[in-house]
């Protein structure tokens, strides 16, 4: 009796390294991200005016609910199934102020060269029957451990602020009424979301006409200086004449 009773606790304490171990890749691989996320945003804010990124959360699912989800989806219950088959298990959501700004910031990270696009759903081009408008990326970067390198994915959510916006409150809706929701309602969500969408198409107008109209100012400015600077300059015959004296 006592001697299968240590067996059992060897064997639990052995299974609790291996899936603490297995999480921690994931939060390692959340690290990078977040510090490459990181980087592009303080660069932007250092050399522009503004920067694409305007929020990021990130996250991790926890033990219950990946088994949860490795049930749903009906695949084996091991640490490799769950690597091979999960791909949402660490996640990072980013919300931008414009939605040229989701696109550019995606080809910065994809750019990156240890990252490798797994997958990529644009509900922004093609959005959810219910209005969900968002880009999701798969990616997989490498994880240094002790003593192996691990290729780990992550999910990343990118959408506009008002995206996010009716994203979280519709997320609240569906939890309060337990994801039974009333068909009038599922309507005024979906006519919101279309409100949302012109929203962002309009602050995009609005946001590339400001741009347009700066850029017209910064190039009259220019040629107003050259125009000076040849006015001011001073015939080379002048100058010598000065010179001598």
């Amino acid at each position: 009796m006592e001697l299968t009773k240590n067996v059992n606790m060897k064997q639990l304490k052995q299974f609790k390294n291996e899936i603490t171990r297995f999480i921690m890749a994931y939060e390692f691989a959340l690290d990078e991200m977040n510090t490459k996320i990181d980087i592009l945003k303080k660069e932007f804010e250092f050399i522009h005016e503004y920067s694409p990124i305007e929020h990021v959360s990130s996250r991790i699912k926890t033990p219950e609910s990946i088994v949860k989800k490795v049930y749903r989806k009906n695949h084996e219950l091991s640490f490799q199934s769950i690597k091979e088959n999960i791909n949402d298990i660490a996640g990072i959501r980013i919300s931008c102020p414009f939605i040229s700004d989701i696109y550019r910031l995606y080809d910065m990270l994809t750019f990156q060269k240890d990252i490798q696009i797994k997958e990529v759903k644009d509900y922004i081009a093609k959005p959810k029957p219910n209005g969900y408008q968002s880009l999701h990326v798969i990616v997989e970067i490498p994880v240094y451990m002790s003593d192996r390198e691990e290729r780990v994915c992550v999910e990343v959510q990118i959408r506009t602020i008002a995206m996010d916006f009716w994203a979280s409150l519709e997320h609240k809706i569906f939890y309060k009424y337990n994801k039974d929701v009333p068909g009038r309602l599922l309507k005024d969500l979906k006519d919101a979301a279309d409100s949302a969408a012109e929203l962002d198409r309009k602050m995009e107008r609005i946001h590339k006409e400001i741009n347009e109209i700066k850029d017209a100012r910064n190039a009259e400015e220019v040629n107003e200086f050259q125009d000076n600077k040849e006015k001011l300059s001073l015939p080379m015959s002048l100058i010598e004449s000065l010179i001598k004296e």
